[in-house]
């Protein structure tokens, strides 16, 4: 159950899911394999394997390190779809379908496969008629370099965070399921020199050293997000015989566990949402603004495995949101769960959201939607609005799709802004009473629509006259269709209403109703006053 007590509780649990598939009839196979290095095979290998068998073998190895599984012999039952016998290889436990490397049957041997992570799973079934010989499998640890595949995954230098070896030599090769690979350095420190001679990351934009060269780094400068132009990213790590550093972590990411959004409004969800998503994910999706934007998020749909009971803290799976684009920016929010988040708002204009999950336990995850604030200075006077926002953050928008109120008062484009000045007797204005405060009122419209495509943002505009103190908030942006498509995948009890509307809860003057009450109220005692005069 990923990190929930003592060091030997995951593999327990994991040990306890083999338990569950084990064989019937007698039949002894599977199990969990924790040596550094060994091997197993079908029951009754080399002899024909027994009829409607399921075995499951869980390979652990020492954390940081992977498994590396390669077949010796192999002879399945043969069906175009593999729908009879068959053979599959999971990049960690066996219950999770996103896990899955690989299905295979006949006499064609499995490739060799590398984990992402210290564990890997190998599920065998036969069904009540034709069996074969089965298979024979060799797995070791790798604890330096190997060949990776997945959504997302780690590697790190040998014996990182402990300084690294002389005369080191460490080749990853990653594939990514989907798209492009994002490599992203957590930590870096290699021993430095003119020329990163000596000790050295090197990255090459394909599957061997052959590929295109992407860069080649040392010393105490992490290195930068590095994107592959095909599906696979080969790294090599090199040491000399003198004078050694920390090393290196970094995580790759690939296809929908990744992202960088630079629109000025988007939507995205975990991977294969509404559908669970993959257990042992480290995913990234980061919004990137012009400077002077600000970032709004909101949440459509969230659910992740449940808080710990023990904690009470988001301890296996949770999400993620940072104030710029690294992990070391402030923390915004961190949830779990079957949690309704409220709207959160970035103070700058990069906003970083990490979904971490662990080895069990998947849910349906995450669904969000996103917009750009735009930047302006909103001030007011006594009679006046002024609003200013620079051109260049509106650089497609001609002036009369900016306007107060009504269509009519547009703005004007004064140098290098935007700008409306207009009375409060005009646009659209009124006047309001919130918290016994007078207050003037109006809606800035900003027109991002395209063709058929609608696509309005509104911000409400007050002002309190006496102070002459004028604010702004966003009351909605993105598409209300596609909010509403998203809402009806879930569960109208977990579904806030108005999840797009003013953060805001406008305060109404209550002050007529309370003293036409106290009218009433007042008539009704005089009333019951007169009638008992006249009985008595």
């Amino acid at each position: 159950m990923g990190r929930r007590a003592m060091g030997c509780m995951p593999v327990l649990v994991l040990f306890c899911m083999v338990l569950r598939v084990a064989p019937s009839g007698g039949i002894k196979c599977g199990g969990v394999l924790s040596a550094p290095s060994g091997n197993f095979s079908s029951p009754n290998f080399p002899g024909p394997y027994p009829y409607e068998t399921e075995c499951t073998w869980l390979i652990v190895v020492a954390e940081g390190s992977s498994v590396l599984l390669s077949f010796s012999h192999f002879e399945l039952e043969y069906h175009a779809a593999c729908a009879y016998d068959y053979l599959q290889v999971y990049n960690g436990a066996s219950r999770d379908q996103g896990n899955l490397l690989g299905t295979f049957c006949g006499r064609s041997a499995p490739p060799p496969f590398a984990s992402a992570w210290h564990v890997m799973a190998v599920v065998f079934r036969s069904d009540r008629h034709v069996a074969k010989h089965g298979f024979a499998a060799t797995y070791h640890k790798d604890a330096c370099g190997g060949q990776l595949t997945g959504l997302s995954g780690e590697i790190a230098s040998p014996r990182y965070p402990e300084s690294y070896p002389n005369d080191a030599e460490c080749r990853w090769s990653i594939r990514a399921t989907d798209g492009p690979l994002t490599l992203i350095f957590a930590d870096f420190q290699v021993e430095g020199s003119q020329g990163c001679g000596f000790d050295y990351v090197a990255l090459f934009d394909g599957p061997t050293a052959a590929a295109p060269h992407l860069g080649r780094y040392c010393g105490s400068t992490r290195p930068p997000r590095i994107v592959s132009s095909t599906q696979h990213l080969f790294i090599l790590f090199k040491s000399d015989f003198n004078i050694v550093g920390r090393g290196f972590k970094a995580r790759f990411y690939s296809g929908e566990c990744q992202e960088v959004y630079t629109t000025i409004k988007g939507n995205f969800s975990s991977p294969q949402y509404p559908n669970f998503y993959p257990n042992n994910l480290q995913c990234q999706w980061s919004i990137q603004l012009p400077p002077g934007y600000r970032i709004k998020v909101f949440f459509l749909d969230l659910e992740l495995e449940a808080r710990s009971s023990l904690t009470s803290g988001c301890d296996y799976d949770r999400l993620d949101a940072f104030d710029g684009g690294a992990e070391n920016a402030s923390l915004l929010g961190t949830w779990c769960g079957r949690e309704s988040p409220v709207p959160v708002t970035s103070r700058s204009h990069q906003l970083l959201l990490m979904l971490h999950t662990d080895r069990s336990t998947a849910k349906r995850g995450f669904s969000l939607a996103y917009v750009g604030v735009v930047p302006m200075n909103v001030s007011c006077t006594r009679t006046d609005f002024h609003i200013q926002i620079p051109v260049q953050a509106l650089a497609q928008l001609q002036r009369n799709k900016v306007y107060l109120g009504m269509p009519s008062c547009v703005a004007q484009v004064v140098g290098s802004h935007f700008r409306i000045h207009t009375r409060f007797d005009t646009c659209g204005t009124e006047s309001q009473r919130r918290n016994n405060t007078s207050i003037v009122v109006s809606t800035l419209y900003i027109d991002f629509s395209v063709g058929d495509q609608e696509d309005i943002h509104r911000y409400e505009v007050q002002c309190e006259p006496k102070r002459k103190e004028a604010s702004v908030s966003l009351i909605a942006g993105p598409d209300p269709h596609r909010l509403r498509q998203a809402e009806n995948m879930v569960d109208v009890q977990q579904r806030g209403a108005g999840a797009m509307d003013v953060h805001e809860t406008k305060s109404q003057d209550t002050s007529d109703i309370v003293f036409i009450s106290i009218c009433i109220l007042a008539g009704l005692l005089m009333v019951i006053a007169v009638v008992g005069l006249v009985l008595l």
